[in-house]
């Protein structure tokens, strides 16, 4: 009767550690939103240097949480990119409209437009967090690192299909190749369409991110892995890639 017992508690305690290893994670509930910021010509470095002095110290006093900024490696890509996150899609649009009404926000513009619009026009990304994410750390490492945002769009009704594949086998394998997870987010698109993947990677330097990804596509497990997946079609339609480096006040870098 007692080894009965100490086998049920074994066997309990194995379906349990089993089922603990299995089970996705739970997202956060937090809402982001990727902001691109194309400035006017000749604005590139003022309007960087305008977040650097005040812009990210208004945003946090409006309860907007600033997890990265970055600026492309290819210089001629003239963009500010970063992520805020909000509690929720309603706390983000309460934070911007105090954030647009604040004095001492309209006293920066003021100050920092006297000899003209510093940009030219915002794109806007809307996220939640995907199950397939690890928790979104903010932080430095040493040496500084190079980031890779990737923007998958999935070929009609293959984005749970994409998910799987990602977490049963791409980010092992991203592992595998030295690739740093950053965060992956699923998009909340204002049209009603098909939600896209995007995801942060980081890696020690541009070179070394292809290097990568060149291993990556010619793992045999990786092959294998497209070509079972992909018996009924592609699973996506574009996938986009920009290398980006951290601007000196991005919280991750």
């Amino acid at each position: 009767m007692y080894k009965f017992y100490s086998l049920l508690a074994f066997s309990l305690f194995v379906g349990t550690a089993v089922f603990a290893i299995v089970k996705p994670g739970k997202p956060s509930s937090k809402f982001y939103e990727i902001r691109i910021y194309h400035p006017m010509p000749g604005k590139y470095a003022e309007i960087v240097d305008r977040f650097r002095q005040y812009t990210t110290k208004i945003f946090e006093k409006h309860g907007m949480e600033n997890i990265g900024y970055w600026t492309p490696t290819d210089t001629t890509n003239k963009e500010l990119i970063y992520i805020l996150a909000y509690p929720s899609r309603e706390a983000r649009d309460a934070s911007w409209k105090a954030f647009g009404s604040d004095p001492e926000w309209k006293a920066v513009v003021a100050k920092t437009e006297a000899n003209g619009k510093l940009v030219d026009h915002v794109d806007q990304i809307f996220m939640t967090e995907s199950d397939i994410s690890p928790k979104v750390k903010t932080g430095t490492k040493s040496p500084e690192r190079t980031f890779e945002l990737r923007t998958y769009t999935p070929a009609p009704g293959k984005l749970d299909d994409l998910l799987a594949r990602f977490r049963d086998h791409t980010i092992k394998l991203f592992t595998k190749h030295g690739m740093t997870h950053i965060g992956y987010w699923i998009t909340q698109e204002k049209d009603g369409g098909q939600p896209k993947l995007v995801y942060i990677l980081a890696h020690p330097s541009e070179a070394e991110g292809k290097a990568h990804f060149d291993a990556f596509r010619k793992d045999p497990t990786w092959i294998k892995v497209k070509e079972e997946s992909e018996k009924n079609g592609p699973l996506t339609t574009k996938v986009e890639s920009i290398y980006m480096k951290p601007t000196d006040y991005s919280p991750i870098r």
